[in-house]
């Protein structure tokens, strides 16, 4: 059986407004390249909180991707000078994600980008509700897979570097599949 070239385009988006499509669309997902260091010179993939936390309304050329002291981030953090004005870079773990959105804004930060704990995960994005509190948050909160975070620490620590330099958000809707520049550990 042919499809004609209008009834194949009916056929697509029918498909995109399926439900069971849903995780695949693209405006789900926000993109983020790190610039530097070099060696994890990659677009990255990060999912929104999906009931609390700001919208990305602002694209950011270069801004520092700072890893969060405690990791964790449920309460004061060591390095939250260096937070302010930036993106954190925070672990799952310790407290509701709500908890760490909240200090992160606390100590003046753009966004925060929450990783799964789990150093292995690089197929599945953990979902980030909002606690049962009645409390909010501003602050952009995007989730990570645990192996794009264990990647980026461990090339930090490797150059000895305090943050990565990112640009976010990136509109891959114009970059040719084969020029992403994905991880090669990532699954696509």
């Amino acid at each position: 059986m042919l499809f004609s070239a209008g009834s194949w385009l009916r056929f697509v988006l029918c498909l995109c407004a399926c439900p069971f499509a849903d995780g695949l669309r693209v405006h789900e997902y926000l993109y983020f390249q790190v610039l530097s260091p070099g060696d994890i010179r990659y677009i990255f993939t990060a999912t929104p909180a999906k009931d609390f936390g700001g919208v990305f309304n602002t694209r950011y050329e270069q801004i520092h991707l700072v890893p969060a002291d405690p990791p964790e981030a449920c309460g004061e953090l060591h390095n939250g000078v260096f937070i302010q004005d930036q993106i954190a870079l925070v672990e799952r773990g310790g407290c509701s994600f709500l908890s760490k959105t909240r200090v992160v804004q606390e100590h003046g930060g753009r966004a925060v980008i929450i990783a799964d704990n789990a150093y292995d995960n690089d197929s599945f994005y953990v979902e980030m509700i909002q606690d049962s509190t009645k409390r909010t948050a501003d602050t952009g909160a995007e989730g990570l897979m645990g192996r794009a975070k264990y990647m980026i620490r461990r090339s930090l620590e490797q150059h000895g570097l305090p943050w990565a330099v990112i640009s976010i958000p990136v509109n891959v809707t114009s970059i040719p599949t084969y020029e992403m520049m994905q991880p090669p550990w990532t699954f696509w």
